[in-house]
Parts: C-alpha cells; sequence; structure tokens
C-alpha cells in the first residue's frame, strides 16, 4: 500500500511540473473543439490567437456549414467578412431569426456559388433581391424564406425561376396570404408552410387573389413531405384550405409525412382526405413517418388504416379524442410493432371527461393505457401527456404510479406532464382555500370576519423534510425517484397545470380570469419541486399553473440541482392574489450561472431593484420575459440591469403601467443599447392595453414563438428533417 501511494504522488508530481498548452493538443482534437464555436468568432477571433489556430480555421470542415442562427453577436460587418472569407467552401448557410441584418448584407450570400442549403427565414427580403439570389446559386436544393407584404413572383428573373424549379426541400413563412414561391417549385419533395398572415388581410380578401389563374396552382406529383403550421385566425385557415385544395385534383405518391397544425377552430376536412391518407398507408416500400391532423379530422378509420402499413415516427394526436374514439386506445389495439415510434404528443387526449369538478370540462389520463404504452415503446425520447388530469390511486405504492411507468423509458430526453401527476395524497379542503377559485357564497363574508388559521406545511431546504404535518411528509417527492433514476438523459421537463391559460394572447386581448386549478394539484408543495433537483442534466424547465407553492423555497433546491439549465419558464405559481415566493425566486436565481433564457408570468410581480440586481448575476442571459397583470416595474432598475447583462439582446415586459411610462423606458433601451447590440429587440407594453394584438404581430417571429408566447413545446415539432 504504501509502494502504491508513493507511485502515486511520484505522478501528481511529474503532472505538475509539466507545462501543456493548446498547442500541445492534436489537429484532431482541436479541430472538434473549433466545431462548437460560431463562424464568424473563428474567423475574427480564434484565428487571430497563434498560427497553429489560425491554419486550422481554414479546414473546410469548419466552413462548410456556416449556422448563424442565435448568433446576437454577429453584425453586419462580421457577416459580410465572413460571406467574403468563406464563400468559397460554404454549402450550408442558416441566418434563420437573424431579423437585424441589413438587405445589403444578405446581398453577399451571391458571393457563395456552392450553395446547396440555404436558410433565410426572418431576413429582409425582396422579390428582386431573391431573384439576384437565385440567378447566382445554381446549385441549391434547399431554399427557406419569408414571403411578405408586396412580394411578386413575377419579379424573378428567368435563371431565378429555373433555380426554383430545381428546388426539392422549401420551407416557406406567410406574411401575406399568397402561394410565394411554390407554383415554380416542380421538383418539390419536402414543404413546410408556416402561415402568419394578419386578420387584416381578411378585410382586404387578400385569399380570393389566389382564386384567379390556374398559373398559382402548387406542384405536389414529387412531395414526400408536407406540414403546415397555422397561427390563429380566419385567414391563415382559409389559406392553408387553398394549399390542401390541389390534393383534391391529384394525390401525390409516397408521401409518408402530413404535419398539419390548426389552432382552434379546423376548416372543413378537403374530401381528397380520404383518398390521401389511402394512398399515404398503400404505397409500396413506404411508411408513414409523421403524421398530425386537426382535432375533427382524425378518427379512428384513418389513423388505423395508417397503423396498418406501419408506425410513424412522429404522432401528434393533441386533443384528437372524442366519444368514441381514443388516439392511444387505436394505437396500442392495432397490433403493429411501435418501437419505431419516437415523438409522441397525447396532450389533451384522456378517456373522457373528468368526473370531479376541475373548472371545466377535462380529460383524465388513461394511465393503464400509458404503462402499456411505456412497454410497446421503449425507445421513446418525446412524450407530451399534458392538459389531461392524472389522480393516483392510493395507496397502492410507488410500483402503482404513473412515474414508475415512465421511469421505464430510458431514452426519454423530454417530458410534459400535468401538475396534479405529482401529488401523492387527496385534495382535502385546506388545500384549495385560494380565494382566486373560491366562488362559493361565503366567500362574499371574505375580509368581514376573521377567518381561522389552519397550519400549511412548510418546506425546509436544509433538512429535505416538511413542518407542520408528522413524520409522513418527509416521504414527499419519494414517487418522483422513478423518473430521476430511469430517465438519465431527460434534458427538458415542462409541468403544467391542467386548465391553465397565458394572460398572454397571440391575437387576442389579454386573459384577465384566473384559470381554476385542479384541486389534486395544491398537494404538489415545495417539496415535490426540491426533489425535481435530482435531474442533474436539465436543460430546459417549465412550471406552470402550481397553486401549492407557498413560499418558493423548493425552486431554490430545484435550480441548485440544474445547474446546467439553459431556460427557464414560471408561470403562476402559488396564489394569484400576491407575489409569495419572491425572495426564494431571488435566491434561486443565483444559481442559474448557465441560464440562456427567463420567462416569468405572475399576477402582481414587482421587477424592481432587488429581483434586477439577482438577475444581473446571470451573465449567459440573453432573453428576458415578463408578464404580470397588475405588476410593477422600476425604469432605473431596468436600465441598470441592461447595463451590467451586456448579453441581454431581448427584453420583454407586458405588465401595468402607463402607455407613456412604457414606451419612454422602451425609447430609452433601444436609444442607449441598439449600436452596441444590432440584434436587440425591446418590447414594453401595457398587458391589458387593447392594441396589444398589434404589438405582437411586429415582434421577430423568432422571439415571440419561442418564449414570449407560451405554449407546451414537448413533441410539437417532428425531429428537423
Amino acid at each position: 500500500m504504501d509502494n502504491q501511494i508513493e507511485t502515486a504522488l511520484c505522478c501528481l508530481d511529474s503532472i505538475s511540473q509539466t507545462s501543456v498548452t493548446i498547442s500541445d493538443f492534436s489537429d484532431e482534437i482541436l479541430l472538434n473543439i473549433l466545431r462548437f464555436i460560431p463562424s464568424h468568432d473563428l474567423m475574427l477571433n480564434v484565428s487571430q490567437v497563434c498560427r497553429k489556430l489560425q491554419n486550422l480555421c481554414l479546414d473546410k470542415s469548419l466552413r462548410a456549414h456556416v449556422h448563424l442562427h442565435k448568433e446576437y453577436t454577429a453584425n453586419d460587418d462580421a457577416v459580410k467578412q465572413l460571406l467574403k472569407n468563406f464563400s468559397g467552401d460554404i454549402q450550408t448557410l442558416n441566418l434563420s431569426g437573424c431579423y437585424w441584418l441589413a438587405g445589403s448584407t444578405v446581398d453577399q450570400v451571391t458571393r457563395c456559388k456552392g450553395l446547396v442549403s440555404l436558410d433565410l427565414s426572418g431576413c429582409r427580403l425582396t422579390s428582386i433581391r431573391l431573384s439576384h439570389l437565385l440567378t447566382s446559386l445554381r446549385s441549391l436544393c434547399s431554399l427557406a424564406l419569408d414571403v411578405g407584404p408586396g412580394f411578386d413572383l413575377q419579379q424573378l428573373s428567368a435563371e431565378g425561376k429555373s433555380a426554383l424549379a430545381r428546388l426539392q426541400e422549401l420551407k416557406q413563412t406567410l406574411l401575406t396570404p399568397s402561394y410565394g414561391v411554390v407554383p415554380c417549385c416542380s421538383a418539390l419533395r419536402t414543404l413546410h408552410l408556416y402561415l402568419e398572415a394578419s386578420e387584416a388581410w381578411r378585410e382586404a380578401g387578400g385569399c380570393a387573389q389566389l382564386m384567379v389563374g390556374q398559373s398559382s396552382v402548387p406542384h405536389y406529383q414529387n412531395l414526400r413531405w408536407f406540414s403546415a403550421r397555422l397561427a390563429p385566425g380566419e385567414v391563415n385557415r382559409t389559406l392553408l384550405a387553398l394549399y390542401l385544395a390541389v390534393f383534391s385534383m391529384r394525390v401525390p405518391e409516397g408521401l409518408t409525412g402530413l404535419v398539419l397544425s390548426v389552432p382552434g377552430p379546423a376548416p372543413p376536412r378537403p374530401v381528397a382526405m380520404t383518398a390521401l391518407m389511402e394512398s399515404m398507408a398503400s404505397t409500396v416500400g413506404n411508411s408513414v413517418s409523421a403524421l398530425q391532423l386537426p382535432r375533427t379530422w382524425l378518427d379512428g378509420a384513418i389513423l388505423g388504416r395508417v397503423l396498418t402499413h406501419g408506425c410513424p415516427i412522429y404522432l401528434n394526436v393533441s386533443h384528437c379524442s372524442s366519444p368514441g374514439f381514443n388516439p392511444l386506445h387505436v394505437l396500442l389495439s392495432a397490433g403493429r410493432d411501435l418501437t419505431p415510434l419516437r415523438s409522441l404528443n397525447l396532450r389533451g387526449c384522456g378517456r373522457g371527461p373528468l368526473a370531479e369538478s376541475c373548472g371545466k370540462s377535462e380529460e383524465e389520463m388513461d394511465t393503464e393505457s400509458i404503462k402499456a404504452l411505456t412497454e410497446c415503446c421503449p425507445h421513446l425520447i418525446h412524450l407530451n401527456l399534458s392538459a389531461t388530469h392524472y389522480h393516483h390511486a392510493f395507496p397502492t405504492g410507488q410500483d402503482g404510479h404513473l412515474c414508475g411507468a415512465l421511469g421505464r423509458l430510458a431514452s426519454l430526453c423530454s417530458l410534459a406532464l400535468p401538475v396534479c401527476a405529482l401529488a401523492q395524497s387527496s385534495p382535502t379542503p385546506v388545500n384549495i382555500q385560494d380565494s382566486n377559485s373560491d366562488l362559493t357564497p361565503r366567500s362574499l363574508l371574505l375580509g368581514l370576519k376573521k377567518s381561522s388559521r389552519v397550519g400549511v406545511p412548510t418546506y425546509r431546504p436544509s433538512t429535505g423534510v416538511m413542518e407542520g404535518q408528522g413524520e409522513e411528509q418527509q416521504d414527499r417527492g419519494f414517487c418522483i425517484q422513478p423518473l430521476l433514476q430511469g430517465c438519465p438523459h431527460l434534458v427538458e421537463l415542462e409541468l403544467i397545470g391542467a386548465g391553465f391559460s397565458s394572460a398572454m394572447p397571440r391575437n387576442e386581448p389579454a386573459i384577465r380570469k384566473d384559470p381554476v386549478a385542479c384541486p389534486w394539484s395544491y398537494n404538489v408543495r415545495d417539496s415535490e419541486l426540491a426533489a425535481l433537483g435530482g435531474m442533474k442534466n436539465l436543460r430546459k424547465l417549465t412550471l406552470a399553473h402550481v397553486p401549492g407553492v407557498l413560499k418558493g423555497t423548493g425552486l431554490i433546491e430545484l435550480l441548485k440541482g440544474c445547474k446546467d439549465l439553459h431556460s427557464l419558464s414560471l408561470a403562476n405559481l402559488g396564489s394569484l392574489k400576491t407575489m409569495n415566493y419572491t425572495q426564494a425566486l431571488l435566491e434561486a436565481l443565483s444559481y442559474c450561472t448557465q441560464l440562456r433564457d427567463l420567462r416569468l408570468e405572475q399576477p402582481y410581480f414587482n421587477a424592481n431593484t432587488a429581483f434586477f440586481e439577482e438577475l444581473s448575476q446571470c451573465q449567459q442571459l440573453r432573453r428576458v420575459c415578463l408578464v404580470s397583470r397588475h405588476g410593477t416595474f422600476q425604469p432605473a432598475a431596468v436600465t441598470a440591469f441592461m447595463q451590467s447583462c451586456t448579453g441581454v439582446i431581448m427584453c420583454h415586459m407586458f405588465m401595468g403601467g402607463t402607455l407613456v411610462a412604457c414606451k419612454t423606458l422602451q425609447k430609452t433601451l433601444l436609444d442607449s443599447f441598439s449600436t452596441s447590440r444590432p440584434a436587440l429587440s425591446v418590447v414594453i407594453y401595457p398587458l391589458l392595453h387593447e392594441d396589444l394584438g398589434h404589438v405582437i404581430r411586429g415582434m421577430p417571429l423568432c422571439h415571440l414563438d419561442e418564449i414570449t408566447l407560451f405554449k407546451s413545446r414537448v413533441a410539437e415539432e417532428p425531429a428537423k428533417q
């Protein structure tokens, strides 16, 4: 033993005396490291460090694929220099979401003659500019772009139209009713549509123009993948119907992916839908890889027909259950091999309306079917079970709990659950005495008489136990353990209370009424939140409509354990009549050293100096969104925060205050920081103002979709093709 210790000490001495520098690493190791550095940083900074790094930065493997999405420090000069130096080697260029780049910078893409894939989503692109690009890029196979007001297909040159005819993949974001460039794309195999036209076009009759002339009919004969995601509104539903009308003329052979995401009421189901699904299911040698249909379009016959020829990789049946039709039952009873399934969205799908009163008719989770699902689909990576209820039957123990079944999914990376799924006891009257949900006659007497004080269990972070209700509280969070142990790769978790509706709308006025919480969710308290701190690999976390939170002490333990969290979204924790976890939030933020995105939605939130001082400790922060009905803010604190956190490029605040105060602060921030932060997006507006919808439509879509608007994102989209 002494000899082993002596040998070990000698090795430590030799290591400490050896000077290892970056130049001692092999080229292969350094190239693997450099692949994680943005292209513009490689060119402007890394290449200037030493001769060796300068030579490595010339390697074609680092220059062939340039990805500038979310690279907010890439200004016009840097991108122009990058395109000039790398132009001969770039094969794929992703500028999606680079809304701040000038049109003259986009013009420089014409230098990249060998481009095969180009993504300009969110960039400033006119018909003339697009024509010049397409004329120069003769090898282009994949294109993504925005089509805005004033776009005219007739302004494209003959060479540009020829380039479109060679495209195999197109992603089109339509900000106005239009077919965009689709009529020229006769060889398309993949078509992604994002319909974002505002309702103003409804009054202008924009969709009526598309019905005139056969030249505007899209080409679908070679299509293998068709997806359309709609923003709310009648214009977008009409536009989708026009795109789908082509299927009634000719059903494409070999279509393997059909993903249609339609919020709210769906347009009438096309007559050709049955023939289309039959074609998808019966094509020899092909199996459906992805399927999502509007809730009124999908039934047991259509889903069963698709499953007859194999199980998709991606299946989204969100809110598709109806009397006599349970998508999960159809899936499990199809008698097919379900192991190919990787992503499944069962949001709002259950075995029927919940018998208990939870504010409105909501679906109850079919737990036995979920357990069967985990056995049939062991390779699931993404699973969404939100917008349902799960009420555990006691005392069946840990083995019978939903988390025990989910713990068998060892490959699971993202998961969405209702808050009540973590409740470990049935509700009692003391749990649901929140005034925002008390609609009984006795609520009229609140404040007129002194109410009796009822002990509420308080979580002590230092000991991990609850005070106030006995030793049995030490086992709180016990049901979560199988999930922690069985899903080590979980990086995204959403806990969303059933019935939750954000106060931040899309095209409608802000919601003024608080949603009613499930009685069982009051038993999900700080101790359960603390137990989630065991998910050490978590990167994205959403907690919404968790009324059982008392002081938020569990949030401290959670964020202390999840040190690598990149995205945090908190909404309506605890009471909705007061902000009762402010101090815990301030302490918890000190552990968020890797946080990039923060979204906080809470009534009566006070965005004061103390909050912004703690938030300033999150030096990796890039985007902040605050939503608070009757909330307040201190302009000087916001300005000081933006001065301190130089990496923040998005500050969206929708709270109380006057319109003048909001606009004054917004102008101050833009005037002070726009020059040094070209990607800066600042929107400060009263949440309850009637013109909020117009303001929302003017925001960059990348921020609006990714953080500003609340929604469940687990299994919402298929993996990128």
